[in-house]
């Protein structure tokens, strides 16, 4: 390989791009692939989001309902089959909170974490959450653990 052959990778240079608008003889001359008149063939066209030409837009004619709490509180489910998992696999021993559950990606370190009830615990755990259902409350200390809420 020298000066004299290089050439670019396949596939790198695209040259698709419609020259118009340069004279009869190309085939994309006089009306430059526009068509004839209406707003669509002018310069600085841009369509309005949700235009249907005139006919009610369907953002318009589908009727608003409900509201949004402005102060909701979100928060991220940890079922107690998936501790289970994690103890099987060895990646918790005794205690778990907010740390354990980020490093194991269960929740993200911004979240607020509710530990619900679904599956058993078959191990002793000391769970640190936000939040805990009345179940898996109850299955955590019925283990012989300890359910501490932040």
């Amino acid at each position: 390989m020298d000066l004299s052959n290089l050439k670019p990778a396949e596939g790198s240079v695209q040259s698709n791009n419609k020259r118009v608008g340069r004279g009869q003889g190309s085939g994309k001359g006089g009306t430059s692939t526009r068509g004839h008149n209406g707003a669509k063939s002018r310069s600085g066209y841009s369509r309005k989001i949700g235009f249907e030409g005139g006919q009610m837009p369907l953002q318009r004619r589908v009727p608003k309902f409900g509201f949004t709490n402005i102060n909701r509180k979100e928060y991220q489910g940890v079922n107690l089959d998936r501790l289970q998992e994690l103890v099987e696999e060895g990646k918790i021993t005794d205690t778990v909170d907010l740390q354990v559950l980020v490093a194991n990606r269960v929740a993200r370190k911004t979240d607020l974490v509710k530990i619900l009830g679904r599956g058993e615990l078959k191990s002793k755990l000391k769970v640190t959450a936000h939040k805990f259902t009345a179940s898996a409350k109850a299955a955590i200390e019925a283990a012989g653990g300890e359910a501490v809420t932040l």
